[in-house]
């Protein structure tokens, strides 16, 4: 496979999400060809490796498919990993780091794996092998089948490069744009999260209907890699569009701190002017000037914050405010429990299980 060729791109996200990233590829025009357990698989060339880092709000990391052999063993992985054109990608002067997976293989020492990638890369290629390389180089043994692929993100893609100040328990921006997406948010309504936190909803929302690209003011892996074209990608940049907003997004949370915080997270994010968060109680809450749009709240769940019962009155109550003063809107809500869930009661549908954390959670939704 040359280096400018076209090649296998894999988008990660969120298991129980795939769907809504396949959906938010092909809305990009990217050749979708693949949707799996954790991500999505599309067609491309370098170009198309820039553009998903830079773009897509729902993927977590974009891995690049430089190549693969089949080895039955690690003398053989050794043999195949020396042959293998490490020149087409890597420089000598970037160092890189390496990890190995071994599933359904003869191979099933990972470790072992990685360090024969490793000798080859430094003993024929001259690369040097750092666990602390801002390059990382992902070799997947599967049914004795090595897959090698680039990390061109780096850093995980929700870490937008705005957010500093934090929340208890909060969302990954990543999760929370395709939770938007999932609730048909495509920023052309006013939006409501009263328990904001550090603001991940809100500012999701702002820059996704003000058309701002997740990735504008961070840099990823994929400049590191060969060929990267610095001239072209600033053109990439440049030439991406942004609109005003036609309405506002409001947050609201009783916790001062996460007020303070979710104002400077959008003044970082460049959504100050179109984003507003006052510190109110749910029982303050009311619905904003303009049409009818989307609620949508990440609430404590029994797993983290407080005790069931607490809970239940906590959702109860949210529910009541809901019904009698948001008619008309729609309500997205992320929780972990049946039970509290239906104390809103709300009509709710419940969404397929993500992991939050470590936690299962769904979205439940329902038009008030």
């Amino acid at each position: 496979m040359s280096g400018q060729g076209v090649f296998s791109i894999l988008l990660v996200c969120v298991p129980g999400l795939e769907a809504a990233l396949r959906t938010e590829a092909q809305e990009q025009g990217f050749a979708v060809t693949a949707q799996m357990a954790g991500g999505v698989e599309i067609s491309g060339g370098w170009p198309e490796v820039w553009r998903a880092n830079l773009c897509l709000r729902g993927c977590s990391r974009v891995l690049a498919r430089i190549g693969s052999f089949r080895a039955l063993h690690l003398a053989q992985l050794d043999k195949r990993a020396r042959a293998f054109a490490w020149g087409d990608f890597l420089q000598k002067d970037v160092p890189i780091a390496v990890e190995a997976s071994c599933k359904r293989s003869r191979i099933y020492h990972s470790k072992a794996a990685a360090q024969r990638i490793e000798r080859a890369l430094s003993e024929v290629a001259g690369i040097t092998v750092s666990a602390e390389a801002g390059l990382v180089l992902k070799a997947r043994i599967e049914d004795d089948l090595v897959t090698l692929s680039l990390d061109t993100s780096g850093d995980g893609l929700h870490k937008r490069g705005a957010k500093q100040a934090m929340a208890k328990a909060p969302m990954r921006e990543t999760m929370a744009a395709l939770f938007l997406r999932e609730c048909g948010f495509k920023g052309d309504e006013p939006l409501l999260d009263p328990m904001c936190g550090s603001g991940t909803f809100v500012i999701e929302a702002a820059e996704m209907a003000a058309g701002l690209a997740p990735g504008r003011v961070r840099s990823f892996a994929c400049e590191l890699v060969k060929g990267f074209d610095a001239a072209a990608y600033a053109r990439m940049k440049a030439a991406l569009p942004s609109r005003q907003p036609a309405f506002k997004f409001f947050g609201s949370d009783r916790n001062d701190g996460a007020i303070t915080a979710a104002r400077a997270n959008a003044e970082r994010a460049g959504v100050a002017s179109f984003t507003s968060f006052e510190r109110r109680a749910i029982s303050d809450i009311t619905p904003p000037e303009g049409p009818a749009g989307l609620i949508i709240m990440n609430p404590p769940y029994g797993a983290r914050i407080g005790d069931a019962k607490k809970l239940q009155a906590l959702y109860a109550a949210t529910g009541k405010v809901l019904r009698e003063r948001f008619a008309g809107w729609r309500v997205g809500i992320i929780t972990n429990d049946d039970t509290l869930a239906r104390s809103m009661g709300l009509p709710l549908k419940r969404g397929a299980p993500v992991l939050h954390g470590g936690i299962r959670v769904h979205l439940y939704q329902a038009r008030l």
